[in-house]
């Protein structure tokens, strides 16, 4: 992906990035055996690692891609390939995003696409965090939540009289909290009782974007250290801010806070459209994040400004928009 020219610079289009949760065994085959492209990450990924990561995203067992050190590389690798899918089909590259944006781990694929990192770095360091999330999960146990049907300020009132945390704020009707297992279990029975409509348990392993992850951070700022930053080439949204990370002192900045911070994706999709973004294209496994920009798309604040929201998972979807962009 080439940096953004003069002719360029009113591109409309996004490229967002799936978070942790989306894997799924088998995700990204149809690609490695149709697309050179494609191949081309997955035996890069695999040469990088020094471990035939691939075979487990394909082949299970989904006991082990589960696990956070496996599933954040997995779904990372099988992002890229389907941007590479999509840019192998498109053939002149006819999509120029304006901006980039990832859900937490998503945010590490947006680096790579920005060419902040390279690839091998940029999986090495993933793998890394990973790593480290997984023994902060075993260091100190906790839990997320999904709540549903409350407000912002509520559930903040919910969370200080329980100690847990908002960790995500998704849109629409959905915001998540982390924590201690006892402090979240406090934090659903109480939101129950103030409003919300429904609470889900997450099947994650940790707390994660919450101070149980503080045990991450100084591994997490040695990795970057041994890693070469460049100024991304396309802007990133940030999670912890939603504000453009535009350097590489930035990103590297976001990169520490946003591990125990609040993911503030509701807000980062509405900076989005307010710049003038009008489509979105949702790069992996999954379509999680095309369905909540959906949803704060359909919200009064944008109702005004309709967006066009658009998957790329398999080898048809990957043609599909390239298809739409060769046809303008």
């Amino acid at each position: 992906m080439e940096a953004t020219t003069d002719s360029q610079e009113f591109s409309k289009t996004a490229y967002v990035f799936p978070g942790q949760g989306s894997q799924f065994v088998g995700m990204g085959l149809e690609l490695y055996k149709s697309s050179a492209a494609a191949k081309d990450v997955f035996d890069e990924v695999d040469e990088v690692l020094g471990s035939p990561l691939s075979r487990m995203i394909f082949q299970g067992p989904e006991e082990d891609l589960q696990k956070t050190v496996n599933s954040q590389p997995a779904i990372m690798a099988t992002s890229l390939a389907c941007l590479k899918a999509m840019e192998e089909a498109d053939g002149e590259l006819k999509h120029h995003p304006a901006a980039l944006a990832g859900h937490s781990l998503g945010e590490y694929t947006s680096l790579v696409v920005s060419k902040s990192v390279s690839l091998g770095d940029g999986m090495r360091l993933v793998r890394e965090r990973g790593r480290l999330m997984q023994e902060a999960c075993e260091q100190r146990p906790g839990s997320m939540a999904a709540i549903l049907g409350l407000d912002e300020g509520t559930l903040e009132e919910v969370c200080m009289e329980t100690g847990a945390q908002i960790a995500n704020i998704n849109g629409g009707d959905q915001i998540v909290i982390s924590g201690d297992r006892l402090c979240v279990a406090r934090a659903v029975d109480l939101a129950s009782i103030r409003g919300a409509k429904k609470a889900i348990p997450l099947a994650v392993s940790g707390a994660f974007h919450s101070s149980l992850m503080s045990f991450a951070q100084q591994g997490l700022a040695a990795a970057i250290r041994d890693i070469e930053f460049r100024d991304p080439v396309i802007p990133i949204i940030a999670n912890a801010t939603s504000t453009p990370l535009t350097s590489a002192q930035m990103v590297k900045d976001e990169l520490l806070t946003q591990l125990c911070s609040c993911v503030q994706w509701k807000q980062s999709v509405g900076r989005m459209i307010e710049s003038g973004i009008s489509e979105f294209i949702e790069f992996g496994p999954g379509r999680v994040l095309g369905g909540l920009i959906k949803r704060i798309s359909a919200t009064p604040d944008y109702r005004d400004r309709p967006v066009g929201i658009r998957n790329v998972g398999d080898l048809d979807s990957a043609r599909k928009v390239a298809g739409a962009a060769a046809l303008g």
